[in-house]
């Protein structure tokens, strides 16, 4: 499926994205609880440099599945993305098992968001029936993405805009504070703090396993980058701004990640028993909130609070995009009810968006269960889908360049390509599978297996699998050989 700019009249996705709301919601993407709040949890389990170490790692894999989906993002740019290179360059039930699983995931994590915005608004209105609030911003990013999708990136703009300069305003107020410019640091400066990288057991603490737990949560942290591939159907020049966008993701998470868990090392112990929390109902455990307090800023508690409520309403607002981009997408190839592919006056495909919304209302289930029990249940619901996403990515940009190999296509045609091939890919794709499995490995490592536990982490590979497979028994698909792979891109 290609699809070309159209207009109002033609009942078409309007390509009204232009390149500074690409460049947001990359950076929206990938900014948000995991960075603000559970950074701190990475630190107390790996140590500064565990912590560090991780995050290098794993954005360097985020990197490669990047350049990756963006080569193929401005070759062939569609809202259904991954989903049909899936099926283009791989397998159709493969596709469309992508797609599924895609839709399921961002439609389950809106509902996730919502009952973390419950968490955050208690924090100044405990008294407030939480589902008042859920049921307001559901409202709120509802009417945000059926307005346009110019609405949405113009909301996702200034959310990742608040998140980009609150992270600027911590890294320049932690470094004064490195350097004992601003009291607040180890009296003795720089020296002082070095210190926090030898306390103990540091800076690698808890050794490879503590490693690989770490490396789980940073993956997580970093899930919404691949944002851009969506967006990429609705962008006005994709073949410039994809690019444009992706090029800047490696230098983004050196400074958003890398610097900010650098800095928190270097001020906050690993032991210090705040960082053992993770804890969106209680603000004042974030590494942020402890670093602002340290420099002696008055408020931060609540500043950090509206913070991490702009990071939730960002992704919930990106997720409800996201997903009804891509049921849109599944029913415009016939791997979804037709009535998904409907498209208002303003381009905007209503009835996803509808069906999106309904999934999303899982959150009301906090008015029977605790708004913590069910954050949790949703969280690990959603939680696998984003890895297989990005092995489908990987799997589907390394076919799509043997294609290219085999039927003689000059890669350098390409308006952008990815860095690394084959190396890149291959490695994203091992990096990702290994934190895929071992997600909750100690779970087999216990006396008695919990099999509770297993199944709420790897609920999203079997039924992935099933989807696929199922599609293929029903439909006779095959894997797509590279001789006949349809590598053609938009006209």
């Amino acid at each position: 499926m290609s699809e070309t700019p159209t207009t109002p009249k033609n009942g078409g996705l309007h390509r009204s994205l232009k390149a500074r709301h690409m460049s947001m919601i990359a950076i929206g993407g990938s900014i948000g609880t995991g960075l603000f709040v559970a950074s701190g949890a990475t630190i107390s389990q790996a140590g500064p440099g565990g912590a560090l170490l991780a995050y290098v790692i794993v954005g360097l894999m985020v990197y490669f599945l990047m350049t990756s989906l963006g080569e193929m993002a401005s070759h062939l740019p569609v809202s259904g993305s991954f989903a049909t290179y899936g099926a283009k360059y791989v397998d159709e039930g493969f596709g469309f098992a992508l797609g599924w699983n895609y839709w399921y995931n961002w439609a389950v994590t809106i509902a996730v968001d919502l009952v973390a915005a419950q968490l955050v608004m208690a924090y100044w209105f405990p008294e407030i029936n939480g589902l008042l609030w859920s049921a307001l911003f559901l409202a709120l990013m509802f009417g945000l993405n059926a307005l346009s999708a110019k609405g949405f990136g113009e909301s996702e703009f200034w959310f990742a805009a608040i998140k980009v300069t609150t992270v600027l305003v911590f890294i320049g107020i932690g470094l004064l504070m490195v350097f004992g410019i601003i009291t607040g640091g180890a009296p003795e400066g720089l020296w002082g703090n070095l210190a926090h990288f030898t306390t103990g057991d540091a800076p690698f603490a808890g050794g490879f396993a503590a490693l690989i737990g770490v490396a789980m949560i940073v993956g997580f942290s970093f899930q919404g980058t691949e944002l851009i591939g969506i967006a990429a159907g609705e962008s006005e020049d994709p073949a410039r701004n994809v690019p444009r966008a992706v090029r800047k993701v490696f230098w983004r998470i050196l400074l958003f990640y890398v610097f900010a868990i650098l800095i928190i090392g270097l001020l906050v112990p690993y032991t210090d028993p705040k960082l053992l929390r993770n804890d969106l109902g209680d603000i004042s455990v974030s590494p942020f909130t402890l670093v602002f307090e340290r420099a002696g800023l008055l408020g931060a508690a609540a500043v950090m609070n509206a913070v991490v409520l702009t990071s939730v309403l960002s992704a919930g607002n990106s997720g409800m995009y996201a997903s009804t981009r891509m049921l849109y997408a599944l029913a415009q190839q016939g791997m979804a009810p037709k009535l998904f592919a409907r498209v208002n006056a303003r381009g905007v495909p209503v009835m996803a968006l509808i069906a999106t919304t309904v999934v999303a209302a899982l959150c009301f289930f906090t008015n029977v269960f605790s708004p913590e029990s069910v954050y949790i249940w949703l969280l690990n619901l959603s939680g696998m889908c984003g890895f297989i996403a990005w092995l489908g990515i990987a799997i589907s940009h390394y076919r799509f360049r043997r294609a290219c190999v085999v039927q003689g296509f000059d890669t350098h045609r390409l308006p952008y390509r990815a860095a690394a091939f084959p190396i890149g890919p291959v490695f994203a794709f091992t990096l990702c599978l290994v934190i895929t499995l071992g997600q909750n490995y100690e779970a087999f490592l216990a006396d008695t297996i919990d099999w509770s536990g297993v199944i709420a982490t790897y609920i999203g590979i079997p039924l992935f699998l099933a989807i696929w497979w199922g599609y293929k028994l029903i439909k006779g698909s095959r894997m797509v050989s590279l001789a006949q792979m349809d590598i053609s891109g938009a006209r």
